[in-house]
């Protein structure tokens, strides 16, 4: 079975019956096993589960019984699901003590009641605080398009997993950029929903205030499939929304037409490679874009991210950094110290500053329906890099990555995150930013980059 298949042309051999599901699996496992000690996607495969599924599948669908619209679809997530029998790790060497999980994350069992296959559990950065994808406990996670360079952080495994063509879908974690940044330097497609429009129950947390869950994929069409199926208010989430599930599967071959569409001027078109704006531009070209628009005060609002980030992030982990700091990873420990140390004063000023540019934002939305901008300053970096050169100037690695992200999901704004695949060399990623709860319209600009040729996720050559 070819590597490249999407989520749906497999869903669709399965549910016709010229596919089984156990033959999509095994191809699936057998793919990992040869090629996966290059890459480092994963930390825990889940063989017998998979199989055992699988098989339960195809004898369901040999006594007529419907397919759904993920059938036999294997998948991978990031490892801070909890994934039943396992410890949640959360890419750390102290949560794998953790007694196992005693049932899946509820994401990853709404995929698998839609048919999907769970295969296994994907490396992280430790406790998501990471741009790199690279673990010290585990190993980095490394670019399946050029095997020297980073996969993006922190959900690195689910962007690397998707582009060694290991599986079609994978699930991450985005709270400052991290299933954006992987899309990106991975060339894959992600998803980063609105904030609270799918449940977060079942995974370990970073920052409560801006933890998101969403699905990467190699086309729109699978995002959107993986969408549909995870969405649904969910009691055990206190932030996730009430509101009924709004499908987008079946909207997207509408495309760009009737939206009003944007560049992002202003602090979203400095202080990156000029790469990364030619792709912005690329796709611009590609929907006939020629409006630009400036998000006020971008700057301020990473700023306000950052203190809030590592103000949360260090209260959740303080007793594990008091009781066991030479167990992290010196790089996030140090992070979380700083933040432990931030006053509150500046956190509320962050908080207030949040609801001002939220309703500043939703002012610049009512003018336009989607907003493209860059969404990373460069390709990815090669592997063990600790600083980046911007405008001339070198600046830490880890936390630059995220500059053009940050000011996104502190609002909770919906992003598609579109690969923009250039004459030569690596992948460069384009954000598609809407208005909240308006994925359909991010989805289906990112269809209609994807049917112009402009954006793609091809598998790469490993082997």
């Amino acid at each position: 079975m070819s590597p490249a298949l999407t989520a749906a042309e497999i869903a669709a051999g399965v549910a016709a019956r010229t596919l089984r599901a156990r033959d999509a699996v095994a191809a699936a496992l057998a793919r990992i096993a040869a090629l996966d000690a290059r890459v480092g996607a994963f930390t825990d495969v889940t063989a017998e589960r998979a199989l055992a599924r699988a098989d339960a599948l195809d004898a369901a669908l040999d006594r007529g019984e419907p397919a759904g619209p993920l059938a036999g679809v294997p998948f991978a997530v990031k490892n801070l699901f909890d994934v039943e029998g396992l410890p949640t790790r959360a890419g750390s060497k102290i949560n794998r003590e953790r007694p196992p999980a005693r049932r899946d994350a509820i994401l990853v069992r709404r995929l698998e009641a839609a048919g999907a296959v769970l295969v296994g559990a994907l490396n992280m950065g430790e406790y998501a605080y990471d741009f790199t994808g690279e673990n010290i406990h585990d190993g980095p996670s490394r670019n399946p398009h050029d095997l020297r360079h980073m996969s993006g952080g922190s959900s690195g495994g689910s962007g690397a997993a998707l582009a060694a063509g290991f599986v079609p879908l994978t699930l991450g974690s985005d709270t400052n950029g991290s299933i954006r940044v992987p899309s990106a330097f991975c060339g894959v497609f992600g998803l980063k929903p609105t904030y609270g429009r799918l449940s977060r129950a079942g995974s370990f947390p970073f920052v409560g205030s801006f933890d998101h869950l969403g699905p990467l994929a190699r086309s729109t069409r699978d995002l959107a499939l993986a969408y549909d199926a995870m969405q649904g208010p969910d009691p055990d989430d206190p932030v996730a929304t009430k509101r009924p599930a709004e499908p987008v599967a079946a909207v997207l071959e509408a495309g760009a037409a009737g939206l009003r569409i944007a560049v992002a001027g202003g602090y979203f078109a400095r202080g990156g490679d000029p790469e990364a704006f030619a792709a912005v531009a690329r796709a611009a070209a590609a929907l006939g874009v020629t409006a630009t628009v400036e998000i006020p005060e971008a700057a301020r609002a990473r700023a306000a991210a950052y203190v809030i980030s590592a103000a949360e992030g260090a209260a959740l982990h303080l007793e594990r950094l008091r009781a066991r700091p030479a167990d992290f990873d010196p790089a996030v420990r140090d992070r979380l110290i700083a933040g432990a140390l931030i006053p509150a004063a500046l956190v509320e000023r962050a908080q207030r500053f949040r609801r001002w540019y939220a309703r500043a934002v939703a002012e610049v939305f009512a003018s336009v329906d989607v907003i493209l901008a860059p969404a990373t300053p460069c390709r990815a970096p090669r592997g063990g890099e600790t600083t980046l050169v911007l405008d001339g100037v070198a600046m830490p690695l880890r936390p630059n990555i995220g500059v053009f992200t940050q000011p996104i999901s502190f609002i909770g704004l919906p992003v598609a995150a579109v690969p923009v695949r250039p004459d030569e060399g690596l992948p460069l990623g384009v954000q598609v930013i809407a208005a909240p709860w308006r994925e359909d319209r991010a989805l289906r600009v990112a269809r209609a980059l994807e049917a112009a040729g402009v954006a793609a996720a091809p598998v790469a050559r490993l082997d």
